[in-house]
Formats: C-alpha cells, sequence, structure tokens
C-alpha cells in the first residue's frame, strides 16, 4: 500500500496537519525561528516558507550584524541558511561570525590580540560552527537574475539572506523604478523557490528631520513596492545614533513595521558594538 506523504496532500489538508502538529507542540516546518525569542513570538514562530522579509534602518545601525546573527542561529538549529553579501568578502562576513559566537572583537580576532580567555571562547565557536555554520557567498553582479540562478544552486537552502537590496540595481534606469523590480523579484524568488528571503535595506536620512527619526514604511521607498510586496518589514532604531547620551547605549529597537499574518509592534534588543552581537533583552542568551 502506497504511503501518501505530507507533500502529497491537497493545500487544505497540508494546513490541518501542521495546526495539529502545531497543538502537539511539533515543528511544522512552514516556519523558520530566528533564534530571538521575543521576535519569533511576534512572528508566530518565525520566518515563513516563501515570505519576503525586509530588514530597514540607516547605514551603521547594525542591519547587517542583525541579518548575520539570524543566519548564525538558525544555521545552529539545522536551518539551512545562506548569507548574500555584497558589503564584504566571505572571509571578512566569517570574521563576523567568530565575533559575534566568541564574543570577541574583530580588530583582536585580525591582530592575534586574543586573552587566553577570548581565544577559548574563538577557539570554541569555531568548533561549534564547523558543521553548523551558514553558507556565505558573495551576492553575484547582475541583479535579481543572478541572485535566483544562485539561490537555487545553494543546496537545499530554506532561508536566505540578501545584504543588501540596493546591491541589486543595476544603474540602467530611475534608481527607485530599480529598487521596485528588485523588490518584485525578491518576492516571486521566494514564493517560487519555498525559501525565506530576508534582505537588508538601507534608508535615506532624511527621517533625521522628523520629530520621531524611528524608521517608517515609507522611508523604505521603491515606489512603494515593499510596503505592497514584503510579507514582513522590519525597521531598525538605536537611539544613541540620534541623541547620544541620553538612553542606553546598545539599545535596540526592532520595529516590526508590515506582519502580514500578525501584528505590529517592536521588540527590545541590545547590541554590542564592539562584537556585533544582538541579543533580545527579554530572553537574553547566558
Amino acid at each position: 500500500m502506497a504511503v501518501l506523504r505530507n507533500t502529497d496532500l491537497p493545500p487544505l489538508s497540508r494546513l490541518i496537519r501542521r495546526v495539529d502538529a502545531a497543538a502537539d507542540g511539533a515543528a511544522t516546518g512552514d516556519a523558520f525561528a530566528t533564534g530571538f525569542p521575543s521576535i519569533d513570538k511576534w512572528l508566530g514562530g518565525g520566518l515563513r516558507r516563501g515570505d519576503l522579509v525586509v530588514i530597514g534602518g540607516e547605514v551603521g545601525v547594525g542591519k547587517s550584524a542583525l541579518g548575520l546573527a539570524m543566519a548564525l542561529r538558525m544555521a545552529q538549529v539545522g536551518t539551512n541558511s545562506a548569507f548574500f553579501t555584497s558589503e564584504m568578502t566571505a572571509d571578512r562576513a566569517m570574521e563576523r561570525v567568530l565575533a559575534i559566537e566568541g564574543r570577541a572583537r574583530i580588530d583582536d580576532i585580525r591582530n592575534g590580540a586574543l586573552d587566553e580567555l577570548t581565544r577559548a571562547a574563538v577557539g570554541g565557536a569555531a568548533v561549534r560552527l564547523r558543521d553548523r555554520a551558514p553558507i556565505i557567498e558573495i551576492l553575484p553582479p547582475g541583479g535579481i537574475d543572478t541572485l535566483s540562478d544562485a539561490v537555487r544552486r545553494t543546496l537545499d537552502v530554506q532561508v536566505a539572506f540578501v545584504d543588501s537590496l540596493q546591491a541589486l540595481t543595476l544603474g540602467q534606469r530611475d534608481h527607485a523604478e530599480e529598487l521596485a523590480v528588485a523588490v518584485r523579484g525578491l518576492k516571486a524568488l521566494a514564493v517560487s523557490s519555498g525559501a525565506v528571503i530576508v534582505a537588508m535595506s538601507d534608508l535615506p536620512e532624511v527621517a533625521r528631520g522628523r520629530a520621531d527619526p524611528r524608521p517608517a514604511l515609507a522611508d523604505f521607498g521603491a515606489l512603494g513596492a515593499v510596503k505592497q510586496h514584503a510579507d514582513v518589514v522590519l525597521g531598525v532604531y538605536r537611539e544613541e545614533m540620534h541623541h547620544p547620551g541620553t538612553g542606553v547605549d546598545g539599545a535596540t529597537e526592532l520595529l516590526i513595521l508590515k506582519n502580514r499574518n500578525g501584528g505590529t509592534g517592536y521588540v527590545d534588543l541590545y547590541f554590542y558594538k564592539q562584537w556585533l552581537r544582538f541579543e533580545d533583552m527579554l530572553d537574553p542568551d547566558r
């Protein structure tokens, strides 16, 4: 007698099975935990297959560090994550991974200036990462088409991080139009591949002229394509960048600006700038 696989079931039957599995406490396979419990709670367990997630903020606020931290935490629990970077080489990205996981300064890693405790922590991180590190690749030139090919070639990728959205423009026409094309292409890639696509996006500094400089959906530009096509939009905000000395250095608000399948609000994170490491303030790592 043939065994009916979950993928052979009609969509409604698959959904009911996922609901039953979630009620029993089992993993449903539809969402991938980010490793930040407060974020996962807002997003119904994590990032969902077929979704486009956009993380935006000013230059230097920590978007790349947050995306890399998610990719790292996902990989450590067995989720196949890939990080495509246009901002650094693969070696530099791996230095960041070691700094995040080993709680070490990047300059100290590069210069070999680690004390005994930090050297042991970095060594332990390297051992843990040997088989559970995210795939790190250079974002290929050529825009959304070459990225789509790269994602599909990456073996069994479940969550692909793209750093950054702006790097997908080709300079062949109006910048806003090219960004809109890239956003629509990323959403199409998420749906066709069944993976989660997470794109980091720089926001213009016009927010500095507002009474409230926190990121808003309108700041993402791209002719409204992010607002329309992204399933989840997150804004990264650090008070110290706007009002130095008035708040807690490192305190970070992650604003859930759009959540197609849930509510909006914010999550409190803490950014250890010296380690490029984010932690969940309500459920910090020990």
